[in-house]
């Protein structure tokens, strides 16, 4: 059996590169302290916390239906962050942006045992979220599947 070392690296194709760019560095960099790896006209691609993030252009013959989480391919992505606090600080940070859509602020989840999150949008409305679970996390094995009372995050 291969034991695994975690995703190296998440590529999203976004509409408008210069937008996205934008939201990416100030989310990834300016926020979570990621470092900035490549940083071009076409190439946004931060890493650090075990964490790979890389933005490209989406093709525009391709791009023009947009994001929508409930076909097939990414649904959201979450980034896990070390506190509450952490996702409290993240969240008045996406407040005072003024033009991030916030989809949920943060609050307890049904995920985890002390699941707390906080819900979002980039510019091309692919959904963000992040979280802090206590110990483990979701590393842990929780049970048998997720639970009943659990939100629809294709909301």
């Amino acid at each position: 059996m291969i034991d695994i070392n975690g995703i190296a690296h998440i590529q999203l194709s976004v509409r408008d590169f210069q937008a996205s760019r934008e939201f990416y560095y100030w989310l990834l960099h300016k926020t979570f302290g990621m470092t900035i790896q490549y940083d071009s006209d076409r190439t946004f691609y931060c890493i650090g916390g075990r964490t790979g993030l890389l933005i490209t252009p989406a093709d525009p013959g391709l791009s023009a239906a947009g994001f929508d989480q409930r076909r097939v391919g990414l649904h959201h992505l979450c980034f896990r962050l070390r506190s509450n606090a952490d996702v409290d600080t993240l969240h008045q940070g996406l407040v005072e942006r003024g033009d991030v859509p916030i989809i949920r602020a943060p609050e307890p989840g049904s995920w985890a045992p002390g699941y707390y999150s906080v819900l979002f949008e980039d510019p091309d409305g692919i959904r963000l979220e992040a979280n802090h679970v206590p110990g483990r996390g979701n590393l842990d094995v929780i049970g048998d599947g997720p639970p009943l009372d659990h939100r629809d995050y294709g909301r």
